[in-house]
């Protein structure tokens, strides 16, 4: 249970680990400019990994370096706060609508798995993407109206739910998959067996 856990939840944080450490350091209070360059920073070096061990990019981590690239370019040449406030709404609803693609989440499972719970994959990929809208959403209200209130709310909600959600597909994935699992070995023992003739 440990390596699967560890194989999907590994990408997943791998993807967004800029944008998880500039929540985190505008939660620690730490310099906007400051915040801002190391989740770039930390989102480029990401890419560069993968670039450099000969991988494939995934589409979020490009969505998530140009995001991040472009939203830390304005943040530092404008220093408006309500820009810092509005752009993760910005984000996630590109997030949301990448997210909508079938089988975007098919990476996070091992192959010898995938045929098991592909289905469960798909629907869950669409509920990570409703899950981004509504994250946006809710980001735009406490920016306008519950400013004071904003670092903690992106400190906290978004890693939050995600984790959430997480759990709770994870725990559905590995049940269901384990019972088809089971299922297919019990149909596969009961065929019947054919005779040389």
């Amino acid at each position: 249970m440990v390596k699967q856990l560890l194989y999907a939840i590994v990408p997943l944080l791998f993807d967004s680990l800029g944008v998880i450490v500039f929540a985190v350091l505008i939660a620690l209070k730490v310099d906007l400019v400051l915040a801002t360059a190391a989740g770039a920073a930390v989102a480029c070096a990401v890419v560069a990994w993968e670039l450099v061990h000969r991988r494939r990019v995934a589409a979020l981590q490009w969505l998530s370096l140009i995001m991040v690239v472009l939203s830390a370019g304005a943040t530092l040449a404008t220093h408006d706060p309500r820009f810092v406030m509005a752009k993760p709404t910005v984000i996630y609803a590109v997030i949301g609508a990448a997210m909508l693609r079938r089988g975007w989440m098919n990476r996070y499972v091992p192959p010898a798995r995938l045929a098991l719970v592909e289905d469960l994959m798909t629907r869950f990929g669409y509920v990570w993407s409703g899950m981004m809208f509504v994250t946006g959403a809710l980001n735009l209200v406490v920016a306008v109206a519950f400013t004071v209130w904003w670092p903690t709310f992106i400190a906290v909600f978004p890693l939050v739910s995600k984790l959430g959600l997480f759990a709770v597909q994870f725990a559905i994935v590995r049940f269901i998959g384990q019972r088809r699992a089971r299922v297919g070995s019990e149909l596969a023992g009961s065929a019947p067996k054919t005779s040389a003739v």
